[in-house]
């Protein structure tokens, strides 16, 4: 595996296996230089949402990049108070039009809306229909959501984004996603922070001269889960990156498959507050 490895999803289409998060980047200036840094260091994947505010300078950033837009795979999301199958519709415009974009790569439901997240899906798949989208999935779903979509779509979606890390790995949310050929991308890969100072994650990091952060970052590759860290900082976006130089052993991800406790630094999918 390299920065530019892909996973293929099950239209054929390559995914990038580990892209930028661009969640709460909210500043004009380091939004953009964030992102012309991690496009010049060999990242091809770009994630963001309505919801951050940030979809313009996205769009500039790639335009100004250097990098062919078709090099470049761009995911977005439609927000909470826009679903519903023509309000899905209309939002995606929206986003389409602030990125000044022809097409995306992946379009998501943020969260699983109990009234309108089978419309919205429904939506979505109508964008995959028209090819302003080149693939389709939902972000914060649990299984009991995706068998409520899979009963009836004629396009199955192909990622589900969900809160994945070392303390809570999602185990069987995983295993259902892969007997269904959904790809798995983890937010917030490295629990916001809060499992870098595991003392098992450290020690494995010191045994191989690697951060803790790439230890995690690596974790995740190595089991098949695709991944979006969010940092603004040069350094951090290149340390995020350098993950494809060493691979963890058995014994170790097996000591971090020993830290799962369930343990959530965002929100439950069946009890969030949708009040942003």
């Amino acid at each position: 595996m390299n920065l530019q490895s892909t996973k293929t999803l099950t239209n054929g289409i390559e995914m990038p296996r580990l892209g930028l998060g661009v969640y709460k980047m909210t500043e004009r200036n380091e939004t953009l230089q964030a992102i012309d840094k991690a496009l010049k260091f060999g990242y091809r994947a770009i994630d963001t949402a309505s919801l951050y505010g940030n979809e313009e300078e996205v769009g500039e950033a790639i335009r100004y990049s250097g990098v062919k837009r078709e090099d470049i795979f761009v995911t977005t999301k439609v927000w909470n108070n826009d679903q519903g199958y023509d309000e899905t519709l209309r939002a995606f415009e929206v986003s389409l039009k602030k990125l000044n974009m022809d097409y995306l790569d992946l379009y998501l439901t943020h969260w699983a809306v109990p009234e309108t997240f089978e419309e919205t899906y429904r939506a979505i798949e109508r964008l995959y229909d028209e090819k302003l989208i080149r693939a389709t999935g939902v972000s914060n779903h649990h299984e009991h959501h995706l068998q409520k979509l899979l009963a009836k779509a004629n396009i199955q979606p192909m990622v589900n984004q969900v809160e994945v890390h070392p303390y809570l790995q999602q185990n069987n949310l995983r295993a259902y996603c892969s007997e269904h050929d959904i790809a798995v991308t983890a937010w917030s890969p490295l629990g916001r922070g809060g499992v870098l100072d595991n003392a098992v994650i450290t020690k494995i990091g010191q045994e191989i001269g690697k951060t803790a952060a790439q230890v995690v970052l690596r974790w995740h590759l190595q089991r098949d889960t695709l991944i979006i860290p969010k940092s603004v900082t040069p350094s951090r976006i290149e340390e995020n990156a350098q993950v494809f130089d060493f691979e963890l052993s058995l014994a170790q991800m097996d000591q971090i498959a020993a830290l799962n406790r369930n343990e959530r630094f965002g929100q439950d999918p069946d009890n969030f507050k949708f009040n942003f």
